[in-house]
């Protein structure tokens, strides 16, 4: 069996660091008088002593995590930390009288921390603004990701962390060293998420928002996130610059921060232009933009400027699984909304603060397929899959075929059971897909104009389940269950 002491003596060290989190809408309740600052204390001391507890009892258990170790610790983070992220938002709901059961609680934080963005909460904007602020917050911590966080300081106390880094790396290659050492690196790569989200909060402060809502759509935007404060989402604001300074930041984040970390590192950008996924992403999704403009504009619905102000945010918002909305787009012609909703698979950069397949998976899938037909031509020509200058090893190409297989089992398992709760089909797989894709809205009763509300607990729970999936990039999740991650 694997050994789980030294597991959850870490577990207990990052829960204690995420009750910290919780200081955030505690200091904005309070300064905002919202009348529910009292709550958040309550909450952080629950965190802080299961916490402090699970450490304290183990606390002699003082061992460098192996791997199994580290997708062990990925997994308990990501089920377990919603659990006290659901605590404020039950307690707080509970004060105002508007009572949030548990399974709504944890959906609720589950969506922040996977940045998803799904909600089952209406009258957003008659909520404290501390309850806006943590849901929003919870995405911008989950975003580049706590574990990654944590990387940086558990050394500190004692713990490796390149065991972590690797378990939570999202992508099929997970082994390319930054910097010698992987502290060195979460730091970087949460220097430039910092960077990036100071740039974001102040352009949407210049662009007309206040400062706690520019917070706020920070938090949502860089992390890829799209929680709203608002009930009508980011068309709340009728604004074409907000829309575009979103625009810009989406596009930023939706590719590899490890990009941005090397090129400010180095002083020199070449080789962040000329990364084959990074072009692939940007073509992708500006090139889908004007695709739904075109679209738009050639049925009629919009005048072509209007069409590509609304085709352009919208696509770049679902593709990239923000999930934002100005505009109700079950509305468009089909093929618009299906066609965001399958981009959001594909059209983000591993690395990034976005989920689902990653566009490095699809770029070696094709690569490889081409491979396949040439063999048929030429079956003895030695034809290596290459991605820029570099060689993909035949083991990356066998992890994404198995990624790929599992992810498409994975949408059919789910949708077919939402199906059997007597869902109607287009709901159940656009909200598998959405959740699994961390995207947020999906289609028919789970649009844009709607939430997860409509849903009942039993289909919450199939669509958390597909979230923390989504997040934990699946493969990791399956393999605790198989028989061979659990013997010594």
């Amino acid at each position: 069996m694997v050994d789980m002491f030294p597991v959850l003596r870490v577990l207990g060290i990052l829960i204690m660091i995420f009750a910290l989190t919780m200081g955030l809408p505690l200091s904005v309740s309070w300064f905002l008088r919202d009348g529910v600052w009292h709550i958040y204390p309550v909450a952080m001391a629950a965190t802080l002593a299961v916490g402090c507890g699970l450490w304290w009892k183990l606390r002699l258990f003082r061992r460098e995590l192996q791997p199994r170790h580290g997708v062990m610790l990925v997994t308990l983070v990501w089920v377990l930390l919603p659990l006290f992220a659901a605590l404020p938002l039950m307690l707080a709901a509970h004060e105002i009288g508007r009572p949030m059961s548990f399974t709504h609680a944890y959906f609720e934080a589950v969506s922040g921390l996977t940045t998803t963005g799904s909600t089952v909460l209406v009258g957003l904007d008659t909520l404290p603004v501390s309850m806006n602020v943590w849901r929003t917050f919870l995405q911008w911590v989950g975003g580049m990701g706590i574990l990654i966080l944590a990387v940086a300081v558990l050394p500190l106390l004692g713990v490796g962390g390149s065991q972590l880094f690797k378990a939570e790396a999202a992508g099929p290659v997970k082994d390319a060293k930054l910097t010698p050492r992987m502290t060195e690196t979460a730091k970087g790569l949460w220097g430039v998420y910092a960077l990036f989200s100071a740039a974001c909060a102040l352009a949407y402060w210049a662009g007309g928002m206040d400062p706690v809502n520019a917070l706020m759509y920070m938090f949502s935007t860089v992390s890829l996130g799209g929680l709203s404060p608002h009930d009508t989402s980011f068309g709340f604001y009728q604004s074409p610059l907000l829309e575009a300074i979103a625009v810009g930041f989406m596009l930023v984040a939706s590719c590899n921060f490890a990009l941005y970390f090397v090129a400010i590192r180095k002083g020199h950008w070449q080789g962040f232009w000329r990364d084959p996924e990074l072009r692939a992403t940007l073509f992708t999704l500006v090139g889908g933009g004007l695709l739904v403009s075109v679209l738009l504009w050639v049925k009629g619905v919009y005048a072509p400027l209007d069409a590509l102000r609304y085709g352009m945010f919208n696509l770049v918002s679902i593709a990239t699984t923000t999930g934002y909305a100005t505009v109700d787009y079950l509305s468009w012609p089909v093929f618009a909304p299906v066609f965001m909703l399958l981009l959001s698979g594909v059209a983000t950069s591993a690395g990034s603060t976005g989920c689902g397949i990653k566009m490095v998976r699809m770029l070696i899938l094709l690569k490889q397929a081409r491979r396949e037909m040439n063999r048929l031509v030429h079956p003895r020509a030695v034809q290596p899959v290459r991605l820029g200058d570099a060689v993909v090893d035949n083991r990356v190409i066998f992890s994404v075929l198995a990624f790929m297989l599992v992810y498409g089992a994975t949408i059919i398992g789910l949708s077919m059971v939402l199906l059997l709760t007597d869902l109607d089909p287009v709901t159940a797989f656009s909200a598998v897909i959405a959740s699994v894709n961390c995207m947020g809205p999906g289609l028919g009763s789970v649009g844009p104009a709607s939430n997860y509300a409509v849903l009942t607990d039993f289909q919450m729970w199939v669509c958390t389940l597909a979230m923390l999936l989504g997040r934990l990039e699946i493969l990791s999740f399956m393999a605790l269950l198989t028989p061979a991650f659990w013997r010594r």
